[in-house]
């Protein structure tokens, strides 16, 4: 069984922080930052891409409301929102989450953006509209 599934049915103990009908917050037991939640659906989606629209939009609500919360309760100087989208890109559990990581000045834990060189983005955009 996904591991967040086992958190939802309290299987597995965790620091919750928000419980609705369809959506289970709780703090990450390995924290990038003081604060880092995740925001999950109760109902198994592998992925953002497979989860309902009115489920993900609650998820994102949700995720929003406590971003706020978290910026008010732990005076962070920002917040990083995400969420990672199969193996290649980080996801480690198969279970749709968004990440929130308070951020705090003088903080070591960057995502860098870097440029990537020869593109064709004229084909890029063909494939993609």
């Amino acid at each position: 069984m996904c591991i967040f599934c086992s958190i939802v049915n309290k299987e597995i103990p965790s620091y919750c922080i928000y419980e609705d009908d369809t959506v289970f917050a709780f703090l990450d037991i390995n924290p990038t930052a003081k604060g880092h939640t995740l925001v999950i659906p109760k109902e198994h989606c592998i992925s953002f891409l497979d989860c309902p629209a009115t489920l993900r939009n609650h998820v994102f609500e949700v995720a929003q409301m406590l971003a706020n919360r978290l910026e008010k309760q732990l005076n962070c100087d920002g917040i990083n929102m995400l969420s990672n989208i199969h193996e290649a890109a980080g996801q480690s559990v198969e279970h749709f989450h968004v990440h929130l990581i308070p951020r705090y000045k003088g903080d070591t834990e960057i995502i860098h953006f870097h440029e990537t060189k020869d593109i064709d983005f004229e084909e890029l955009k063909r494939k993609l509209k």
